[in-house]
């Protein structure tokens, strides 16, 4: 980060597990290891999936900018009841089917310009590492086979269960969801290793020494996070309706089978909620990203989702989506006479401090927004050319601000079906000279604005949405 070293400046991070800020300092100086819950794949991606994918890229690029050497890995579950249920009912075998939805998951991603993640592991390769560390949980005496041949945690028996959602068992037993499996020794116990069905297909069944099975969903992040973090490590992230039970399951998990700490920070982004109602399938106002992408450009979406801290609800209704798009297009009108370039931040300027002290204030991006508006309005009273730079290299840490800003401002009519086409054209030549990395960021910019391309042996077709 120029001009800006470590040294200079400290990051606070509100720790879910003791419910405060604190300051940020990783295990091994100046390196970042961060786990986030990822998706698991048998259906469109929806806003909820949007607000993590967007919330944890953008706290990777801060922590990047900040000059530590981040290692940021997101999982794929990729095997459990949906899974299995989705695929039968489509006659179709469970590659199939989650590989299809990872690639629309990417797709919804890149639309919105969130950047992969440095690994991305799915459960399926590591059944081998949650096999090993049930025995350790069992050897331990954390884990037992109960009488339906499934095996189980014993909450019990691991001391700080609760610390993260600040209840007793008492509590929790009362008035929390619990997993329901038959023989267990207490109904907060969880599955580590679930029996097989006679009725599961082969391809979600793997051999074990408690019999026939695959793993439980808790299992699976404790298992790849310390195979590709270890045991211990700096950041864990993900939706606020993780923090119990799955997230709690993991700390009781991994600190019982590897007997120290598990993870220092804890961070939880808020619930998505529609027209202040909570998002849910049963009161029909559940909308997937594609469903939002017809009506609104991705970037907008993007900068919807980033204008409100991560930490608070998030309301989604048309009327913010359509301020969004205003305030977005105010930036935007600051920079049309920017010529294309990238722009370097100067972190000693006043504005970039003001955005940087936003930032480490527990990703403040409402703050760090406020900013660039000031700056947008230096810009337009036409004092100092610099403040255009500022603007698109601070929007730029955000992941915002990046294109054209003539074509951004023209876009508002929606592409026409000649320039769709020119587009398509455009993908085609660039898969041919095998420049794929042009021919995905065509795909993605299309899809951010709501065409959906479909390729198949007889070419590549396209719709809205």
């Amino acid at each position: 980060m120029p001009a800006s070293p470590l040294s200079s400046h400290m990051l606070k991070i509100h720790n879910s597990l003791n419910r405060q800020k604190q300051e940020f300092v990783p295990i091994k100086p100046g390196q970042v290891s961060m786990y986030v819950c990822g998706m698991t794949v048998y259906d469109y991606c929806h806003l909820g999936h949007a607000r993590v994918l967007v919330v944890f890229d953008m706290a990777a690029r801060w922590l990047r900018e900040s000059g530590y050497r981040v290692t940021y890995v997101r999982n794929i579950t990729d095997i459990d009841d949906k899974i299995i249920k989705r695929a039968t009912e489509n006659g179709e075998s469970i590659r199939q089917l989650t590989d299809r939805f990872i690639s629309y998951m990417n797709e919804d991603a890149d639309a919105l310009g969130v950047l992969r993640p440095d690994l991305e592991p799915r459960a399926t390769e590591y059944v081998a590492q949650m096999l090993e560390m049930i025995a350790t949980l069992e050897e331990k005496g954390y884990a037992y086979l109960a009488a339906s041949h499934d095996v189980c945690y014993s909450v019990r028996k691991f001391e700080g269960y609760g610390k993260l959602s600040g209840k007793s068992l008492e509590d929790l037993r009362a008035g929390e969801r619990v997993e329901v499996a038959a023989g267990k020794q207490d109904p907060l116990d969880f599955v580590l290793w679930k029996h097989a069905k006679p009725d599961e297909p082969a391809e979600a069944q793997w051999p074990s020494v408690w019999g026939t099975g695959r793993p439980g969903w808790h299992i699976e992040c404790s298992a790849m996070s310390s195979k590709l973090l270890g045991p211990h490590f700096d950041i864990h992230g993900g939706g606020q309706d993780l923090q119990f039970p799955h997230h709690e399951n993991e700390i009781a998990q991994s600190e019982g089978a590897h007997g120290a700490p598990f993870v220092n920070y804890w961070m939880h982004n808020g619930f998505v909620r529609i027209d202040d109602e909570k998002m849910s399938k049963s009161l029909g106002n559940f909308f997937t990203i594609r469903e939002v992408l017809q009506r609104y450009d991705a970037e907008v979406v993007r900068f919807f989702i980033l204008r409100a801290h991560y930490r608070s609800p998030l309301n989604y209704s048309d009327a913010h989506l359509d301020d969004a798009k205003a305030s977005l297009t105010r930036l935007y009108t600051a920079l049309k006479n920017l010529p294309a370039k990238e722009a370097v931040v100067d972190w000693n300027e006043p504005h970039a401090i003001r955005f940087r002290e936003a930032m480490d204030d527990d990703f403040n991006t409402p703050g760090a927004i406020a900013v660039l508006f000031d700056l947008a309005a230096g810009v337009n009273r036409g004092h100092d050319p610099k403040l255009t730079d500022q603007l698109k290299g601070l929007g730029a840490v955000l992941g915002l601000l990046q294109r054209d800003a003539v074509a951004f401002l023209q876009a508002g009519t929606g592409l026409n079906d000649d320039a769709i086409e020119a587009q398509i054209a455009a993908r085609i030549a660039a898969k041919k000279a095998k420049d794929f990395k042009v021919a995905d960021q065509i795909r993605a910019d299309l899809l951010a604005q709501g065409i959906v391309l479909e390729d198949s042996p007889a070419g590549t077709t396209w719709r809205r949405g």
